[in-house]
């Protein structure tokens, strides 16, 4: 199966549940996103791993799988989220090659294989598949990627306090167009509740 490289767009407050958050990986070469909903804990070693500024006091978990894996020369060479299932929950693999240079599989969560690829400075991919089945393809007209991804993870949502009156409104007129009535009647009620 062919491997499509992502990279990290962004991480913010998840919009379909509430203390976690929305990992979004894109296609280098495409307008895919893929969204994954990841806890409060997996988004902090992630967001401390992008920010090269900040180092903590004592080593995270991350940290301390890279320091064993550089003591034992074992080079973590790429992940990939390789499954989803039926709930929206994602697996990975990171690949390895150990002291001897044998391939090593570890599976994963994905938000750790994503933690420790930051960490090793390593390529993340995806199967084309997983992308069909769970990604989101960017509208030409819509400039804001965080907005198109809100708007869609917004469908299994009642939590609205992120957007704005007109973003509602425009959310709104949108799914009364696709014909997504669940969605625009949520969306209704929170125009209503803000009169």
């Amino acid at each position: 199966m062919k491997l499509i490289q992502l990279d990290i767009v962004g991480l913010s407050n998840s919009q379909t549940q509430s203390g976690a958050f929305a990992l979004v990986l894109g296609e280098l070469q495409g307008r895919r996103r893929l969204p994954i909903v990841i806890g409060n804990f997996e988004a902090k070693a992630i967001a401390i791993a992008l920010d090269n500024e900040f180092k903590s006091q004592r080593p995270i978990t991350h940290d301390l799988f890279k320091s064993i894996c550089k003591g034992y020369d074992i080079v973590v060479q790429k992940i990939v989220i390789s499954s989803i299932n039926s709930g929206g929950i994602f697996s990975s693999i990171i690949y390895c090659i150990d002291m001897n240079g044998k391939d090593v599989e570890i599976d994963s969560r994905t938000s750790d294989a994503v933690a420790i690829a930051i960490r090793f400075k390593a390529p993340i991919f995806t199967y084309a598949a997983i992308l069909d089945e769970a990604g989101i393809i960017l509208e030409q007209d819509i400039t804001d990627e965080k907005e198109a991804i809100e708007h869609k993870m917004v469908e299994d949502s009642s939590n609205f306090e992120k957007f704005s009156n007109s973003e509602l409104k425009e959310s709104l007129e949108k799914a009364i167009l696709e014909e997504d009535y669940e969605v625009a009647s949520k969306l209704r009620d929170e125009i209503e509740k803000r009169k």
